[in-house]
């Protein structure tokens, strides 16, 4: 996408951080506009995360006007608001591209420029790399400056306020910015706030701060005195005493849409000494009314046309798995009062939010806070409960130990229901489910489930709620194949599969929703199928029965190939003697880029084509 220069006549002149360093700051009001502008025009185009960045525009020009980037280091947390900042930073003209398989990464990404200095996806890491750098900077001693920037939902996460724990203690120079859009800017963020921020960001207070301390360093008690005096006076106008009390310097709020007065507060801020802390308050989805008014709606879009003021509805077509598991969720409460379902703030994703105002007693989002989900979940079923925790595999890594440690120990009745198993497409690296059938089969306790449609998924669901012990059932993001859903709910035998097609010398295992591609490709080779549905427990005896009547078995798996499914099932041959060649298709050993779901099944062979070509390949 040409930039049209008759359009952006500012924003033309500012194609990188240095250009844009050589406008005069009246300027940059108008660049804001046209950045925003810029910015409806290439998401509509090409979809991706749009209202968090509509919310940053004016924060991305004032970091990059008043920081020597990339030499001052600039870390964005999580990056779904780092589309303004790639626009700056020399991507403008490939803005269509993001997410799409070959273009832009959808976030921050260190091998897509030398801008983005911390490749993210997850939420909440920011600061501690940006005291990590911070560290860094002071031993190389040639004035690097740091900067994080953490959104509001981001720092309910404890490693934030683990890396802050930390800064105030080890007192190194670093700027972190939290980018407040929960609320819109009241009047008391006005002019009063910003001339404040001003003021306590300044030389003069600052000066008199730190003189004071070192006239009075001899006197404990006065200069206690002081400090309480100096808190007492900030907390009348500043709501930052948590930040003060884990020793960072608080200033703000101030309105992150003014950017003349951001440019003139961070400058200040820029040369003080030791952690630091600015309150910034934004608008999510600011500039586009539809997105003002619905920033969850907008979070993420899909191609659209802006002069409409709505998102094209989607098709009405097969239920997701995420409805599949909402509407269990809603049918199991209405049997099971002691049913609690827990999130760490994927609501939407999830498809709770018919179960959250039908069941507001039963729903609990913890934030992002994956850690504390599960070990909440250990609790509540330590106190008779039963707890379901609907997470997204990418993000059950973030509870990995607690997962050990809190559920699977104790053999705790906790069940998950783990969304966006395999791979997830445009989010790329970051967000594909590749790991969870290799990292929970390993634990002792665990019940792992993998549906191969949509009706499996209502049954396994039922089966681990059900289960007196740990359990998971791990399905993938999008709409299954149209398998009739039977609304009565069974319990299946646990760690027992099913043949699904008898067929002659090779056996496909099949484990999860790549069964119409196993399908497909047993028809081509006359194979035998069987849905194997458990991961842990494996059926065993089955296993044997088909290595004895088959010369081939194929483990078919939307996980990475060390240590999944297949791995169980080669080591359960080895150890009974039972020598049998065995092919293992699945993700192979490395990260999988951003692409549609069905161009990177092709592409990594794991459709039907793809699985008869493996196949095929591995007889000859």
């Amino acid at each position: 996408m040409t930039l049209d220069i008759s359009k952006y006549p500012t924003l033309a002149l500012a194609d990188t951080p240095d250009e844009l360093r050589t406008l005069p700051s009246s300027m940059l009001p108008k660049l804001c506009e046209e950045l925003r502008t810029y910015l409806l025009n290439s998401v509509s185009h090409s979809s991706g995360h749009f209202a968090s960045g509509l919310g940053a525009v004016e924060l991305t020009v004032a970091l990059h006007f008043v920081y020597n980037t990339p030499f001052d280091r600039l870390i964005w947390d999580v990056g779904h608001q780092a589309y303004p900042h790639k626009i700056l930073t020399g991507r403008r003209e490939k803005m269509t591209s993001i997410r799409q398989k070959d273009g832009l990464h959808p976030f921050p990404w260190r091998g897509e420029s030398e801008y983005d200095v911390l490749s993210v996806g997850h939420s909440s890491t920011s600061i501690s790399a940006a005291l990590g750098m911070a560290i860094a900077a002071e031993k190389e001693d040639k004035g690097r400056r740091v900067v994080s920037v953490i959104g509001d939902g981001a720092i309910t996460a404890g490693m934030a306020f683990e890396a802050m724990n930390h800064a105030g203690d080890v007192h190194n120079d670093m700027l972190v910015i939290l980018n407040d859009n929960e609320m819109s800017i009241s009047e008391n963020v006005g002019a009063l706030n910003n001339h404040l921020a001003q003021l306590l960001s300044g030389n003069l207070y600052t000066s008199i701060r730190e003189g004071g301390k070192k006239v009075l360093s001899g006197t404990p008690s006065i200069k206690e005195l002081v400090r309480r005096a100096e808190e007492h006076l900030k907390g009348m106008v500043v709501p930052g005493t948590l930040f003060e009390e884990l020793g960072f310097n608080y200033i703000g709020p101030i309105d992150g849409h003014d950017v003349e007065e951001l440019v003139k507060t961070i400058k200040n801020m820029r040369s003080l000494k030791g952690p630091q802390f600015l309150h910034v308050m934004t608008k999510k989805g600011k500039g586009y009314e539809p997105a003002e008014k619905d920033p969850i709606g907008y979070h993420a879009v899909p191609r659209f046309d802006p002069s409409e003021n709505t998102l094209p509805k989607s098709k009405a077509g097969k239920p997701t798995f995420s409805n599949i598991f909402g509407d269990w969720l809603c049918d199991m409460a209405e049997q099971d009062e002691k049913l609690l379902a827990i999130t760490p703030a994927m609501r939407e994703g999830s498809g709770m939010v018919r179960f959250s105002k039908t069941y507001p007693k039963q729903y609990f989002d913890v934030a992002i806070a994956e850690q504390h989900a599960v070990t909440l979940g250990a609790g509540m079923a330590i106190g008779g409960y039963n707890p379901v925790v609907a997470i997204y595999s990418t993000f059950l890594q973030r509870g990995y130990d607690q997962l050990i440690h809190d559920v699977a120990i104790m053999n705790l009745p906790v069940m998950f229901a783990i969304d966006r198993g395999g791979l997830v497409g445009a989010d790329g690296q970051t967000h594909q489910g590749a790991f969870d059938l290799s990292f929970m089969r390993c634990i002792p306790n665990m019940v792992v489930m993998t549906p191969s449609d949509e009706n499996e998924c209502r049954q396994m669901l039922y089966t681990g709620h059900k289960h007196q012990g740990p359990s998971a059932v791990r399905y993938p993001r999008g709409a299954g194949c149209g398998a009739n859903i039977e609304p009565e709910m069974t319990e299946l035998p646990i760690g027992k599969g099913v043949i699904r097609r008898q067929g002659e010398k090779v056996a496909i295992l099949n484990f999860g929703t790549l069964m119409p591609g196993a399908m497909k490709a047993a028809e081509a080779l006359n194979a035998t199928v069987v849905d194997m549905r458990f991961v842990k427990p494996l059926d065993q005896q089955l296993i044997s029965e088909l290595a004895e009547a088959h010369d081939v078995l194929v483990t078919v798996e939307e996980n990475a190939i060390a240590g999944g499914a297949g791995s169980g099932v080669v080591e359960y041959l080895m150890q009974t003697r039972q020598v049998k060649p065995v092919l293992q298709i699945g993700l192979p050993d490395k990260f999988i880029h951003q692409g549609t779901q069905q161009e990177l099944h092709a592409e990594l062979e794991l459709d039907g084509e793809g699985i008869e070509t493996q196949i095929r390949r591995y007889l000859d």
